[in-house]
């Protein structure tokens, strides 16, 4: 069994940006899911932002660049809400570091939690190669950050160290 950090969304939880959650169909995501300690978090709420909120995106590049100061995450209605995702990202590091977390399942496709694939920065509906902000700052802290399609990776991993103790 492994304490692991799980979006919200990915648990039931209603709150993606257009107040729903978002429904895994996979049943090795569940499987992981029970097996294994859970804690649930948002960074976008922790980060300050309400439910529901403006659909964002980051512009002019990926998580990195906006830790670095070299892109921002746009609200679709031109708000800047670059500072509550990067609060949002710094809160879930210290929720992985404060709990002995060293693994991430985050929602595919967000400019959070996006783990390869974030949308474009142009609000067209196009996913491009990138990561969001909360992926960036915990993988740069050494956390394995994962997306929800990859939970079945997950229980191979965990069901081979239980065989090697």
């Amino acid at each position: 069994m492994v304490k692991v950090l799980v979006s919200s969304c990915l648990l039931g939880c209603k709150v993606r940006y257009d107040g729903n959650e978002l429904n895994v169909e996979s049943a090795e995501f569940h499987r992981f899911i029970e097996d294994n300690e859970v804690v649930s978090f948002c960074p976008e709420t922790a980060g300050g932002l309400a439910t529901p909120r403006v659909p964002a995106e980051i512009c002019g590049g990926g998580g990195t660049a906006v830790i670095e100061g070299n892109a921002k995450v746009m609200g679709k209605d031109g708000s800047n809400v670059t500072d509550a995702f990067v609060h949002g990202a710094n809160l879930a590091l210290a929720m992985c570091q404060r709990e002995g977390i060293s693994t991430a399942i985050l929602t595919q496709g967000s400019p959070s939690c996006g783990s390869v694939q974030i949308y474009n920065g142009r609000f067209e509906g196009k996913k491009v190669a990138g990561e969001g902000v909360t992926s960036a700052v915990l993988r740069q802290a050494g956390i394995k950050v994962v997306s929800q399609f990859e939970a079945s990776d997950l229980m191979l991993q965990s069901h081979k160290r239980r065989d090697q103790d």
